[in-house]
């Protein structure tokens, strides 16, 4: 064994005059930024919160208003209020719209005509965690802040928490 012992500490000791701790640093730093841009990309269960959605589908909600598909959501980020105990131009109880919102267009298949639906996120409780949407339909950068969906809107209002997010029809869009 002495053999192996005498190996390992000549092939230690070569890797130790040819390297830094700076490089060793570098990396493993490298390292860990590839694994924080691989990790988001890797699939996520959602079963649970489908399976939630349906449930809630049987027990009569409005037709399409617990379905991410459903037209007027073509912008929404977050738990559908009609799965949380509103609908889906209204907050649950307990709950409060949020003071500032994000302004999407979204097409009618019915009428063939095109919507400005105002997204409101419903503060004042924690998350719902049910019917999860996130359509992303003609979303802008996050510099253009009223058109970007990936921000807690609550954060103008008195209690900071997210809860739902409802989707009111403002008007038709001007073609013009």
């Amino acid at each position: 064994m002495k053999w192996f012992d005498d190996l390992f500490e000549r092939k230690t000791r070569t890797v130790a005059q040819r390297s830094s701790r700076r490089g060793a640093l570098i990396r493993i730093g490298k390292l860990m930024v590839g694994t924080a841009f691989v990790l988001p990309v890797l699939p996520f269960d959602r079963t649970a919160q489908a399976a939630a959605g349906q449930a809630h589908k049987a027990k009569g909600a409005a037709a399409g208003e617990t379905d991410c598909d459903y037209w007027r959501f073509c912008a929404l980020d977050g738990f559908l209020c009609a799965c949380c105990g509103g609908s889906a131009s209204t907050c649950p109880p307990g709950t409060e719209p949020s003071k500032v919102a994000w302004v999407g267009t979204c097409h009618n298949p019915e009428d063939g005509k095109d919507y400005l639906i105002s997204y409101n996120d419903c503060c004042g409780k924690t998350a719902c965690g049910r019917c999860l949407c996130n359509t992303n339909e003609r979303e802008m950068p996050g510099y253009r802040m009223g058109l970007h969906n990936d921000i807690n809107w609550c954060m103008a209002n008195d209690s900071s928490m997210f809860h739902c997010t409802t989707g009111v029809v403002v008007g038709m869009a001007d073609g013009s």
